[in-house]
Parts: structure tokens; sequence; C-alpha cells
């Protein structure tokens, strides 16, 4: 059995994902929302969050929220970004650089779709394909997607341009499953603070 099937664990990890996201929310989102906001109306148009179906847990699909990084294109639910993408906005390479652009999905956290820490959500046609070559990549699905990983957090974040990119990430969110603890989430978020920090060379 993995930790997360746990009752105490699963109330554990909520109650942090709660309190942590309500932080977030109310002490820092407030107050940055309405600034990046005129920054994404001004460089370009569209919406000010961009918000896309996902695969959550159970496999079943839920909308994820960023701030828009990207002028709109038909091939948003399709295509993933790559470096030099030319549908990356001025303001929106800076939100993906500095990894602002996930912050809306405090939002998710909060109403519990998403958990702070967890397998990323990928995007349904990804589900769709991948699930069909790589054997345990569903297992990532027994638990909540989460903003940042063991993944991301291991060199794993962004473009999965080759197969073994994504059986890398799927490897460590497998191992982040059947390792879990509540210590380990804090771990997590304090490698990903210091990643945005020292300059991730794949956020972009």
């Amino acid at each position: 059995e993995e930790p997360l099937t746990d009752f105490v664990n699963i109330v554990t990890k909520r109650l942090f994902d709660l309190v942590f996201s309500l932080f977030v929310i109310v002490l820092i989102l407030s107050w940055l929302y309405p600034i990046i906001a005129i920054l994404i109306k001004l460089s370009s148009k569209g919406p000010v969050l961009f918000k896309q179906a996902r695969s959550g847990v159970d496999n079943e699909e839920f909308v994820c929220y960023k701030f828009r990084s990207m002028t709109q294109s038909a091939n948003a639910d399709t295509k993933q970004a790559a470096k030099g993408d030319a549908r990356i906005t001025k303001i929106g390479a800076f939100l993906r650089k500095t990894s602002l652009d996930e912050f809306p999905q405090f939002i998710n956290v909060f109403i519990g779709n998403m958990s702070v820490v967890g397998p990323r959500p990928h995007m349904l046609l990804h589900t769709e394909e991948y699930s069909a070559i790589i054997n345990t990549y569903m297992v990532r699905q027994l638990v909540k997607p989460g903003i940042t990983g063991a993944a991301q957090v291991k060199g794993f974040r962004g473009e999965t341009k080759e197969l073994g990119d994504m059986e890398g990430r799927v490897r460590l969110d497998v191992w982040y499953i059947e390792n879990w603890s509540l210590s380990l989430d804090i771990n997590i978020i304090f490698q990903t603070v210091w990643n945005v920090f020292k300059g991730d060379e794949k956020a972009f």
C-alpha cells in the first residue's frame, strides 16, 4: 500500500494544501493578480487566465488555471511550449522563467483538484498518447496532480522532446507516490523555490 492510501496521510496532505494555498492566495495572489493581469492585457489580446482541461486524480478531467503567457492559438491543446517558441509573449517569457504563470493553480489547490506537490497535470492528448506506450504511466494518476513535483526539481521540467524525457518524469512521479511524506513535500517546495532563484534552464 502506498502512503497516500492511508486516511491520516490523506487528511494531513489536504490540510497542508489548504493552509499553504490560502496563505499564497491571501498574502501574494491578492495583490499580484491585478498587476500581472494588467501586464498581460497590455502585452497581447486575450484573457488573463489560460484555462485548459488536464488529467487529474483517477484520470478525471479538470480545468487547470495559469496566467496566459502566449498568444492565443489553435494548437494550444496539442503543442507543448518549446525553447524560442514564437507564441510566448514578452511578459509571458518572464512569467514562465520565474514560474509566476503557475500561481493561479493555488486556486486549483484550494478548491481541491490539485495539490501543492504531486505529478504535474498533463494535457489530455499526452495522457492518451503516453499511457499507451509507458506501462507505469497511469500510476501517476493515483494522486492529485501538483503545482510542482519530484520530477520538476530533478530536471524533468518542461518540454518532453524524447520518449526518455517522459519516462524519466514518470519514474520520479511513481517514486514520489511510493515514498510520500509531508517532509518530502516541504523539501520539494524548498527545492522549487531555490531553482527559481538560481535559474532553471528548462524554464521557458
